[in-house]
């Protein structure tokens, strides 16, 4: 399936206004990526993986009103932990730490609704629709390579990858810790919502 350039902005709404840039200094690649007011009542730490089906169909469906009626009305803050299950899930989480923090989770939304394109079409080569996707983003080819050739980042995600594993005993995706306590699997926001406390 073929996906235009309107599609895609319409994704990373940011694209369509910013200009190409590169890193910038305050964008740590390592920093936390999350959503919502640092002082909501409930955290929420999402463990998934960008080639993950199950954490796709969570992300563009449960995700999206999560956001809306926990996240947005300040109950809830969200924090992405990557856990990456393959090489190209690596390589697609250390693009996404790439962009400044305020394209991040267009990018991801961007990425798990064009997963058939980049990370399963054997037709395609995936560093390439990987590309495609960051540029529309607004990355520079510049950075995007610096950002797929960051062997020190590859190495923070794949250590903190193991040290949730050991913590959380984190061992499929998508995976979430509320409160200390893990759940996992895709679900609606039905059975989401009772996980969260009143």
């Amino acid at each position: 399936m073929l996906f235009s350039r309107r599609f895609l902005l319409a994704l990373v709404p940011a694209a369509a206004a910013l200009p190409v840039v590169a890193h910038a200094a305050d964008d740590d690649p390592k920093a936390e990526r999350s959503v919502g007011k640092p002082d909501a009542k409930v955290t929420v730490q999402e463990f998934f993986s960008l080639t993950c089906t199950h954490c796709a169909a969570f992300g563009q469906g449960t995700f999206q009103q999560i956001k809306t009626n926990l996240i947005d009305t300040g109950k809830v803050r969200w924090v992405f932990r990557d856990y990456p299950l393959d090489q190209t899930a690596l390589l697609a989480a250390q693009v996404a730490r790439y962009l400044p923090v305020d394209r991040y989770l267009p990018f991801i939304d961007a990425l798990f609704a064009t997963q058939n394109r980049w990370a399963f079409n054997r037709g395609n080569n995936p560093t390439e629709e990987l590309w495609k996707t960051a540029a529309l983003a607004g990355m520079s080819r510049a950075t995007f390579d610096k950002a797929i050739s960051d062997s020190g980042l590859r190495s923070w995600i794949l250590e903190q990858q193991q040290a949730d594993t050991n913590k959380f005993k984190i061992d499929s995706t998508p995976s979430f810790v509320i409160d200390g306590q893990k759940y996992s699997g895709e679900m609606s926001y039905e059975a989401f919502r009772k996980l969260i406390p009143s």
